[in-house]
Parts: C-alpha cells; structure tokens; sequence
C-alpha cells in the first residue's frame, strides 16, 4: 500500500514540474538552448496581440498618430540598410522600440569566438523560417539583434554580434526565402548581456527577434 502511496505521490510531483515548465515559456519571449522552440512557440511570441471586438468604445491606452508615424517613418530608414551602417543612435532606438513589440529571444549558440551557428541550434532556426513564413507573419518587418559574451575587446565583440545576426538573416533568405529587405540586422556586441552575473556563460550568445508590425512598408 505505501508503495503505491509513493508511486502516486512521484507521479502527481512530475506532473506539477511538467506543468510549471510549460507555463515557464510566456507569450512575449521564450528561450531554446539546449530545449529548441517550436514554429508555433514562436508564432505566439511573434504575433501582435489581438484586439478585442467593440462597437464604439476604445479599450486601453490609444497610441498616439504622430509617434506611431515616426516610428514607421524610422523602420523605413533602417530597411535595407547594411548591419554595420547602423549609428549607435539607430542601435540604441531600435532597442528602445524592441521593447515594446512581440519578440523572442532565442539562445541561438554560436561556435565560440564564431558566427557559425551550432548544430544544436539548427532545429530553433529553423523554427524560426517556418514562422517567418507564416501567412500570420509574413510580409512584417523583423529585427535579428546579435550578442556575444563578454570575452574580447568592445570592437571586436560588436563586429563579432553583426556577424552572427547577418549569419541568420543569409540562413532564413537563402533556406526559407525570407525576403532580405523584411530582415534588418543589429549587433550589440557585449553591452547587453542576457546574464550580467554570468559574463562568459552561453546563454548571452544569442540572437532577438522582433516584429516591428510594419507591413505597410515591407514586402509583399
């Protein structure tokens, strides 16, 4: 009998831990690493949020016409652009609106001191085509921001992150046919480590994707 009690009891434990987990992965970011995202992982991360149906009545905090118009004005500027042309005005801009657009950070791992992106990476960028693909995303304006760890020196970190995000944008056009003028390229080098207490950990190489919602100004 107490055998069975433990047997019960182990069970309902794994079944709480599986749960936790799932709910671990939130709608606005998830993280692959050793565990790769899925399409649809990143589809719901992507996605905007759907507004809700209403009949002359506004819900929530309406954005404001002009800045909702330079912010489109300043996606068209950076489209098309080459990485390295970026200011770090520009760099820093685009982080500032990043935040508040669906993204997802994926622990896309890197060979060390490379742009060569690791074979237990592949599954999430693929991933990550297949969703860009999507008729619910297609056609929008993506950031891929690149960052490295903390080994090495400012310039060569920052050349090293436009390298890595340049390395996913050439594999997303040239194996999903993402068009390149929908994939603008950053690099942040080490100066926003994903784990500040970690410097040389891993985890800070990787990869953010962020859907700007800017359909009107992308490709068709």
């Amino acid at each position: 009998m107490s055998k069975i009690f433990g047997t019960r009891k182990l069970t309902a434990i794994v079944s709480i831990m599986t749960v936790g987990a799932a709910l671990s992965i939130g709608v606005g970011k998830a993280v692959a690493g050793d565990n790769n995202v899925t399409e649809d992982q990143i589809l719901q991360a992507l996605s905007p949020p759907k507004k809700p149906l209403t009949r002359g009545l506004s819900v929530g905090p309406q954005a404001d016409p002009a800045s909702v118009a330079a912010e489109g004005a300043f996606v068209q500027k950076i489209r098309n652009r080459a990485t390295r042309s970026l200011s770090t005005g520009e760099r820093e801009e685009i982080a500032t609106i990043a935040k508040s657009k669906p993204n997802i950070d994926l622990e896309i791992n890197f060979d060390y001191n490379s742009a060569d992106i690791s074979s237990k990476s592949l599954p999430s960028v693929q991933a990550l085509g297949k969703a860009l693909t999507n008729p619910d995303l297609k056609g929008s304006t993506f950031i891929v921001a690149g960052y490295t760890d903390a080994a090495g020196g400012e310039g060569y970190n920052q050349d090293l992150s436009e390298r890595r995000a340049d390395a996913i944008k050439r594999y997303l056009s040239d194996k999903f046919g993402v068009a390149g003028s929908d994939l603008v390229t950053v690099g942040y080098g080490k100066t926003k480590l994903k784990d500040p207490s970690q410097p040389l950990a891993d985890v800070n190489r990787r990869v953010q994707v962020v859907n700007m919602q800017n359909k009107e100004t992308a490709s068709k």
